[in-house]
């Protein structure tokens, strides 16, 4: 079995999908793999590297993917990569499936079996499988990194002898893996932090790291979470007192994280207008959902912008901003995935249909979108028309 590993193509990504170890680990399974040169270089890994590790270094993609059986890649192929995928390859990449549009249906056409890994389930057996948390972990760590580097104060408070200095204030919307991370990592930098979200369950996980939990905690909020752990839709009326809440808190606040997304829809706006008008200047708002259009009105894709006296942050692909130790995470994802289907003594790719990983995680199968998020809806059936005599009739009459 060949493996190969493209260098990336896409905007601001210097992320790779394997790296020396995941190479090694590979090359021992009985595969060969090819990484195309320079593939690695902006997460710091060299040709050499992978070289040492047992890989060949391919002089461009073309090379890299002749014979290929599995093509491993960070982001969804753009076009012009598809001409030189064998057809009937396995691709293993970030997707971006729901906004992939016509470029998801050229991966089918061109004869690939896609996987998606952002459709991973969240399952325990696959936890060493899963791209959103491990990648989200790392956006939750820097968003507070790239907050801070655009913030004109210390975060800890600080007693010298020309004075006080107090400890910032920092409110994290969305509990979630970012949200925690960023929670812990504003606290070790020594700020207070605040953090919301609509799972009843996130108090104790906000708590156990040292934050404060901002909701409105009535009787609706207790039972706002489902046996499987989803968050229920609230009334308009808990709606309209957790934003009063929110606001209110808001404009006490020197930075404001949010992490919240909904897969298949836009991000939600957590901060309007209003209540960037409301915070204090010199303030700072890390939109790490800025690539799904914003939970910040004002905040702009691959920017950061100065609105109304606060520095709105919206950098692009956040996990990429930490190349290097993205890129070895989502390497080991992807090898424990790869793993899972492989066939040791065949030394092949042995797939399991019928396996709740594959079948989550499958989108393109024999020139098709299989997933069932993804096809298109079928028509509702034309009623039938009735002629004299026939009305009033059902099946067996």
């Amino acid at each position: 079995m060949k493996v190969a590993i493209l260098k990336e193509r896409r905007a601001k990504e210097a992320r790779v999908a394997a790296s020396p170890d995941t190479v090694a680990k590979m090359v021992n399974l009985g595969a060969e793999v090819a990484v195309e040169k320079g593939a690695g270089l902006g997460a710091a890994i060299t040709d050499a590297a992978f070289k040492e590790a047992g890989a060949t270094v391919a002089k461009d993609a073309k090379t890299a993917l002749k014979g290929a059986d599995l093509i491993l890649k960070v982001q969804r192929p753009e076009p012009s990569e598809l001409t030189g995928m064998p057809s009937g390859a396995v691709l293993m990449s970030l997707l971006d499936p729901y906004r992939a549009g016509a470029e998801l249906d050229a991966i089918a056409k061109a004869g690939l079996t896609a996987f998606s890994m952002e459709f991973m389930p969240r399952i325990t057996r696959a936890q060493s499988m899963d791209v959103l948390s491990s990648q989200a972990n790392l956006a939750g760590y820097k968003a507070v990194l790239d907050g801070a580097a655009e913030f004109g104060r210390a975060f800890p408070m600080m007693m010298t002898a020309a004075g006080k200095i107090p400890p910032a204030n920092v409110l994290v919307m969305g509990a979630g893996v970012a949200g925690l991370q960023a929670i812990a990592t504003a606290r070790r930098l020594g700020a207070v932090v605040w953090a919301t979200d609509v799972r009843p369950a996130a108090k104790e996980q906000v708590e156990s790291l040292g934050g404060k939990f901002v909701a409105v905690e009535d009787e609706e909020f207790k039972q706002a979470e489902t046996a499987g752990g989803y968050a229920k839709e609230m009334s308009d009326a808990y709606k309209k007192k957790q934003a009063e809440l929110i606001a209110e808190t808001i404009q006490k606040m020197d930075m404001v994280i949010t992490t919240a997304l909904i897969p298949g829809r836009p991000a939600p706006v957590l901060v309007s207008e209003e209540m960037v008008k409301s915070m204090k200047p010199g303030s700072v708002i890390v939109d790490l959902a800025v690539d799904n259009g914003g939970n910040c009105a004002l905040s702009q894709a691959g920017k950061v912008v100065t609105k109304h006296g606060v520095a709105i942050v919206g950098h692009a692909n956040v996990p990429g901003r930490l190349a290097a130790d993205a890129s070895m995470l989502y390497a080991n994802n992807l090898y424990n995935f790869l793993a899972l289907l492989f066939d040791k003594e065949a030394k092949g790719l042995s797939i399991d249909w019928e396996d709740e990983i594959v079948k989550g995680t499958l989108v393109a199968k024999d020139g098709a979108i299989v997933h069932p998020n993804l096809k298109p809806a079928e028509p509702a059936p034309k009623a039938e028309s009735k002629t004299s005599g026939e009305e009033g009739k059902t099946d067996g009459e």
